[in-house]
């Protein structure tokens, strides 16, 4: 078998569905709360991550053809819908392509010694401009997906959690719970958000947003071996681990960090604290810094052409009016007018670094806007199960929730829905003023165009 056919197995997909949705980049976040994380992490498990999962299992082996997401809702509800969700899958990169760059200057000024530079926010600008500009156009000139797809992982995921829980776990045994850290005295009145930590509600949707596109592993259903059998048990599994890397690892920052002294951008910041309490060198910081600064960069790279071959297929679907430009593609498979469009905007989103002086609070309003984009799409999604469970009860369903009887189904629908406006109100009610305009007029902003170009293709094209 050639190796354009050959089938991945469990443990490969398991490792390829963490890698979408892994990063270190989340873990000063889930600190930030403190003993908080214990209870926001079993709602984003119980509610959110699990029902999307669950939902898409199901749809996943019940379309098991490639498309994902948009096909689910193309089925489901009609060819509009399944536009606005292939939209929203490529818009939201916006601006959570600015949050994941926001880390390269924290990253670069830790590499090199300079940790106040990193919390410059006009450093910040430069360094998401000019590095998202310079995989744009390396993107266009070369066949980036070849270089250092599987490197980036390491470098950026594997590598840097690995250093984390080793020298995390490492200080917590010689130190011991750090009165004066995040964590502090443990109670059960700490784990449970109230009237006194009520703060803490800002950082919840980007802790679900740290689950956010583990449905998107459905993509590699037509390559993978015994697809309706692995793909649940893969994704769970994958669920299972993505958790423990994440709560386990931000416990031990939680416990490192000074209270109110938190880095959400500033990812090394752990590292060289770990370095102070165990008397190790800060050079291995530097190193970390400029490890994870390299993987960050490929994973960068993937994503300038990632998203965007969803555009470019319905560009050739003749959803998207010809004078884009988004249907012609280079030798690479890499339209750049896509490639530029994404970058541009994506630019005047880092433009809130020049305005916003607090690092911190450009990154909230971000992971924010990002995961309220996003939770658009599992909004159409839970919608779609309902529907299909009516239009196509007989169709095949390799795996079903529930055995008989649409009421499980429902239920997970219900509990996925309810987490989603758990999220977008805890954001908007615990966010300042301008932070919560920001992020709901980024919504309205990216969600009335594709309705607008839907109907004016469809109209010009009768």
């Amino acid at each position: 078998m050639s190796d354009i056919n050959k089938k991945i197995g469990l443990g490969t997909f398991v490792g390829m569905t963490m890698a979408l949705c892994a990063t270190v980049r989340s873990i000063p976040t889930l600190a930030a709360v403190g003993w908080t994380l214990i209870s926001f992490s079993l709602f984003a498990i119980i509610f959110f991550a699990g029902p999307i999962s669950i939902v898409s299992g199901e749809l996943s082996t019940m379309y098991p053809q490639a498309g994902g997401p948009q096909l689910w809702v193309k089925k489901a509800l009609g060819e509009k819908w399944g536009f606005v969700v292939a939209w929203l899958l490529w818009v939201q990169m916006f601006p959570g392509m600015v949050m994941v760059a926001s880390t390269i200057g924290p990253l670069l000024g830790n590499t090199f010694g300079n940790i106040s530079l990193g919390s410059n926010h006009w450093f910040n600008l430069f360094c998401i401009l000019f590095f998202y500009w310079v995989v744009t156009i390396l993107n266009i000139k070369y066949d980036m997906a070849k270089v250092g797809g599987s490197i980036g992982v390491w470098l950026g995921v594997y590598i840097p959690v690995a250093v984390m829980f080793i020298l995390g776990f490492a200080s917590l045994a010689k130190m011991g719970i750090n009165t004066n850290g995040y964590l502090g005295t443990f109670s059960w009145s700490k784990v449970v958000p109230s009237l006194k930590n009520l703060d803490t509600l800002k950082y919840l949707a980007g802790i679900s947003f740290i689950f956010v596109g583990i449905e998107m592993s459905s993509v590699y259903i037509p390559k993978l071996k015994d697809a309706t059998k692995n793909y649940t048990k893969g994704v769970f599994i994958a669920l299972i681990g993505l958790v423990l890397l994440n709560v386990l690892n931000a416990l031990t920052v939680a416990n490192v960090v000074p209270a109110g002294k938190m880095e959400l951008a500033n990812i090394t910041q752990p590292i060289l604290l770990y370095c102070q309490v165990l008397g190790l060198p800060t050079i291995i910081a530097n190193i970390f810094s400029f490890m994870v600064f390299i993987g960050v960069m490929l994973q960068l790279s993937a994503w300038v052409t990632g998203p965007s071959a969803t555009i470019i297929q319905v560009a050739k679907d003749g959803l998207l009016p010809e004078k884009f430009g988004y249907t012609k593609t280079n030798k690479y498979g890499v339209s750049k007018n896509v490639v530029l469009t994404q970058s541009i905007i994506i630019s005047c989103f880092a433009l809130l670094y020049g305005f916003i002086t607090d690092v911190n609070a450009v990154f909230l309003i971000l992971t924010n806007a990002t995961t309220v984009i996003y939770s658009i799409v599992y909004i159409l999604i839970a919608i779609a199960l309902i529907k299909l469970r009516h239009t196509q009860p007989d169709i095949e369903r390799p795996y079903r929730i529930g055995k008989s009887g649409n009421g499980l189904a429902y239920v997970v629908a219900a509990m996925l829905l309810l987490a989603i406006f758990i999220v977008i109100l805890a954001s908007l009610i615990s966010s300042t003023a301008l932070n919560g305009v920001l992020v709901a007029a980024v919504t309205i902003i990216f969600l009335i165009p594709p309705f607008l170009i839907y109907a004016k293709t469809k109209k010009h094209n009768k």
